[in-house]
Parts: C-alpha cells; structure tokens; sequence
C-alpha cells in the first residue's frame, strides 16, 4: 500500500512551487492529500482562526485530493487532520515556499513551518520545505505565484526530489518529542548537493513596518546579523548546501 503524504503550504493551493512538491511526492511513491490555504497565508506563524468560521472546498487539484481552504497553514493541517482524512497520514510535508525560511525570527514567523508543526503536535513525522531565491527572482515568484520562472524550474525539481526522498525516509516514524525538520534549498540546487545539519542564524531586524497613508505597513529589510557560524543555515546556504534545521519544541526550558 502506498504512503500517505498530507501536504499544505502557506503561498496558496494554486502554489506552482505546492504543484511541483506535489508531483514529486507522488513521483515518489506517495499518495498524496492536499489542504492548502485558499490564498497565501505567509508570515502567520502558527496562528488559528479562532473568531470566524473556516470553510472548507474540494477541488481538482494537484493532489489525490484536494481542498482549498479559507484559513491558516495550522488551520488546514488541523483540519485535514480532524475532518478530512479518512486515516492518519505517514508523513505532513509543507512547502515548497517561495523564499527561504532560515534565521530564527523568519522561523518563528514562518507559516510554512507552522503547518509542519501542527503536523507534529499530532504525532506525526513532519517537514517544512523552502526554496532560497535572489531577491529580484523572488519579486517574480511572488507576484505570479501560479507559475514557475522557467529559470527556476530545473532547480525547483531538484529540491523537490530531494524533498520527497526525505519524506520518504520520515514516513510512519513518530517524531521523537514534538520534533520539526525544517529543509532550505539554495536557489541554484542540483542533485547531489550535501544536506548539513544546521542552526537558525540570529538576525536582528528592527523595525518591519513603514508609515503609510493610514498608518504602517510592513516593509521588509535584511536586518543585522548578530550570529551566523558555521553551522548556521544561512552558513549552509552561502556554500550552496542543503540547509536542515531540526526544532524539537518538547525539549525547550532548563536543560
């Protein structure tokens, strides 16, 4: 019988990069269950939408099935998880999202990686994906999110496969604590590339918000960075490696 991959991202269901994972998961060997956000959803960290009903659409899409679903990363995992799945799933993949999610406030704030943790809160093995992009190239990405750069499209593959052979090695293992993978990809991935075990850089970004006509909006920026070794996923990505990050929110506190 096949594994079951339950998959969601905060860029949106219609997602070129969610369609390539997708694909490549059931490359892999995978059945493969979407719950995605309707729209995109970054930037929400593991929030729930707690004062307003969540509804729910099936769809043709790129998964075995698939559901739109006008909430959160967290809210269509739990979901998925409550309502829609007729068995637990081997494995909750999130991703591929469009940009990196490395450092540690964009880990925080990450919707990606909050979909893989509500993965975890339920006792599955779980993986949050991002793809690392030039600054203009991500403009791009962002802006048609339904389509693929054709520049990018080879290296999209590649992180893909890689992503879905490390599904592959998570499935039906119960994670140990509330343990988290979290995956970067360099922008120009191939086959072959070295997988490092990495730390979040610490970054410090000040002010994320620029005044505007009706108040502030937010504007992204750089930031400082305060520490970034060796070890470090940026570290990782610089080199050109794949960056793996391991949060296990079970063993935060006193050692």
């Amino acid at each position: 019988m096949k594994p079951t991959a339950l998959l969601t991202n905060d860029d949106g269901v219609g997602a070129a990069f969610l369609h390539a994972l997708a694909q490549a998961l059931r490359d892999a060997g995978f059945r493969v269950m979407v719950a995605a956000p309707a729209g995109e959803r970054s930037w929400i960290g593991r929030a729930f939408s707690r004062h307003r009903e969540v509804t729910v659409a099936s769809l043709p899409g790129p998964g075995d099935l698939t559901w739109s679903i006008d909430g959160t990363p967290s809210d269509c995992v739990n979901i998925a998880l409550g309502h829609l799945l007729e068995t637990s799933p081997d494995v909750v993949v999130s991703g591929m999202n469009i940009g990196f999610n490395a450092t540690m406030p964009l880990c925080l704030s990450s919707g990606t990686l909050a979909g893989a943790t509500e993965g975890t809160a339920w006792g599955l093995p779980s993986v949050a994906c991002s793809f690392d992009l030039e600054q203009s190239v991500f403009e791009k990405a962002h802006r048609q999110s339904a389509v693929c750069p054709e520049e990018l499209r080879p290296h999209l593959a590649s992180a893909c496969r890689h992503a879905a052979s490390f599904a592959l090695s998570l499935a039906g293992r119960p994670p140990k604590g509330m343990e988290v993978h979290s995956l970067n990809y360099p922008s120009n991935m191939s086959d072959g590339r070295r997988m490092t075990r990495t730390t979040p850089a610490l970054v410090r970004h000040g002010s994320l918000f620029r005044p505007s006509e009706l108040g502030y909006r937010f504007a992204w920026n750089d930031g400082v960075t305060v520490e970034s070794g060796h070890d470090s996923d940026l570290a990782a990505l610089e080199r050109g490696e794949i960056s793996h990050t391991v949060f296990d929110f079970g063993r935060t506190g006193p050692a």
